[in-house]
């Protein structure tokens, strides 16, 4: 029998998907030396990123999307304001994931965490007592870390000084923050939180649910991100 021969959109993602690697290094390039080059070759190379699957697919609308946004982020960048769009992408990242884990809680539907789950250990794993509820209970988990993140980093943006939006609009800030603490956060302290909460879950499940086989770190990081767009879409991860 032939191997199933992988769909141009799931294989453009895969080629793709490394380069994610290289925005958190132009971001903080960008943050270290004030130079707005840098920021919009993160912001260009995300929603590249992002995109590459729909505009393997040659279709019309979603390359004038591309073109149009990066048009947008070059006027940004033509006005010294690249900076604040690259300050609002980690609270849109974090809103997204909120909203994906939040959606997947709904009646009926199946938690995001117990679909990965399925997919990296088989849906007979959900029938092993506790690793459902477990399931449920680390989906809200994350939902209302991402959630709580993304208001966090809000509040940082609107409320950093010098620099904080309030204060480029004239507004007073009502918490105010150093702008150094600030930045220190948005482009490195948050995804630090994301990762410790992601290893020292990764602990505590092992230690919680000590009675059964979990995946190796790395098989789970890459599993994880294998499957991530069927996931997300609720489809079936093990089909081609």
């Amino acid at each position: 029998m032939s191997s199933p021969i992988a769909s141009p959109r799931n294989s453009t993602s895969r080629r793709w998907w490394p380069l994610m690697f290289g925005y958190p290094v132009l971001a903080m390039a960008g943050v270290l030396t004030h130079r707005q080059g840098f920021s919009l070759a993160a912001c260009t190379l995300l929603l590249t990123v992002l995109m590459a699957p729909a505009l393997a697919t040659r279709r019309v609308l979603p390359w004038l999307v591309w073109l149009g946004t990066l048009a947008a982020m070059g006027w940004l960048w033509w006005q010294d304001m690249v900076g604040l769009l690259l300050e609002c992408v980690p609270i849109a990242i974090n809103i997204l994931l909120a909203c994906l884990f939040g959606r997947s809680l709904r009646g009926g539907s199946t938690p995001l965490i117990a679909r990965i789950i399925e997919a990296l250990e088989g849906p007979e794993r959900l029938d092993v007592p506790g690793v459902a509820s477990y399931a449920r209970h680390l989906t809200w988990f994350w939902t209302l870390l991402t959630a709580t993140q993304a208001l966090v980093l809000a509040v940082l943006l609107l409320c950093a000084e010098p620099g904080g939006l309030l204060g480029s609009l004239g507004v007073a800030s009502p918490w105010p923050v150093p702008a150094g603490i600030a930045q220190s956060y948005v482009h490195l302290g948050g995804y630090v939180l994301i990762v410790s909460a992601f290893l020292l879950e990764h602990v505590f499940r092992r230690l919680h649910l000590r009675h059964i086989r979990h995946p190796r770190l790395h098989e789970l990081v890459v599993g994880v991100a294998a499957r991530w767009p069927k996931l997300v879409r609720g489809e079936d991860p093990a089909s081609p």
